[in-house]
């Protein structure tokens, strides 16, 4: 695969969970280099419209591309999803189709510091317009919040040594500015990989996902998506690990399950208000062709749910 170069995961499936109609009103959350947008542009008729919403500047640029009067897209993140189509002056939209994941030219492209693969700055903004770059936190946290980081975003048990080894590089004079003096600092820290895995790489999806409050900003979108679907709208949302699968998975359980009243509760669950959401099938995941030809689906879901007539 080539620097610049990305593969949409899961692109038939998650267009396909989107239920088009040719007059709808959709929003690609996650422009990324365009793959969900074009195939959702293919399926609308003249009168259909697509948003699309992306925090990086590259992706904006690419989106230049795409001349088509039924698109719009707009240099945002999706946790302003809500205030971005009060903007353009729409109420509702009939789906919404959210891809969590990094794209390839960010992690391919070295000056944008996502990758150990290439020595790069420390940047590891997807916004690179704005916020704290990895190399300016890596400066200045102490080690108990970089032990705190690494082990809640990264999952990795040798956070306490890789927070220790970074301290020590830095006490030592040798400033963290490239992906090239990190991986080599984690390295030294950690003891034990899973096969095939680079010691590194736990510790960089930390850094990603604190330096762009990640699930901050999932967290923050899930709700709003709710508010502007219109009812038989659609939420797809693709994840690419546990941690935002959960949330994923956790708010359409929250939104739509009514059996779990504490005992003794003063309202049966039969008169409680009916679900504003429900799940649409199972998770799904890439198949093992797609995987074989894009080794980074391996990991994705995919869930849909489906908004309801509920206020």
């Amino acid at each position: 695969m080539s620097a610049g170069s990305h593969i949409s995961v899961l692109l038939n499936e998650a267009v396909d969970a989107l239920n088009i109609r040719p007059d709808g009103v959709y929003v690609d959350g996650t422009f990324g280099r365009g793959g969900h947008s074009r195939a959702i542009l293919d399926r609308l008729g003249p009168s259909g419209r697509l948003i699309a919403l992306d925090r990086d500047l590259a992706a904006v640029a690419a989106g230049q591309a795409i001349r088509d009067e039924r698109f719009t897209l707009v240099h945002s993140g999706f946790s302003a999803i809500k205030e971005q189509l009060e903007m353009l002056g729409v109420a509702r939209v009939d789906g919404v189709l959210l891809d969590i994941g990094i794209s390839s030219p960010q992690i391919d492209e070295a000056e944008r510091g996502f990758s150990f693969r290439f020595d790069g700055p420390l940047d590891m903004r997807m916004d690179q317009s704005r916020g704290q770059t990895a190399a300016e936190f890596l400066a200045e946290a102490s080690e108990q919040q970089l032990r705190e980081v690494i082990k809640e975003y990264g999952e990795e048990r040798f956070a306490k040594q890789i927070a220790r080894a970074i301290v020590a590089a830095r006490t030592g004079g040798d400033a963290l500015t490239t992906t090239g003096q990190l991986a080599k600092v984690v390295a030294s820290a950690v003891y034990k990989t899973e096969p095939g895995q680079d010691p590194a790489t736990r510790t960089f999806q930390a850094l990603r996902i604190f330096i762009n409050q990640e699930l901050e900003e999932l967290s923050l979108t899930l709700p709003q998506c709710v508010d502007v679907l219109a009812p038989g709208g659609r939420l797809a949302v693709i994840s690419f690990h546990s941690l935002e699968d959960r949330i994923v998975k956790r708010f359409i359980r929250s939104q739509q399950d009514r059996d779990t009243l504490p005992s003794r509760f003063p309202v049966r669950a039969s008169e409680l208000p009916p679900p504003r959401m429900v799940a649409v099938g199972r998770a799904m995941h890439a198949s093992d062709a797609e995987v074989a030809a894009n080794p980074r689906s391996r990991s994705a879901v995919l869930r849909v749910a489906e908004r309801t007539s509920a206020a």
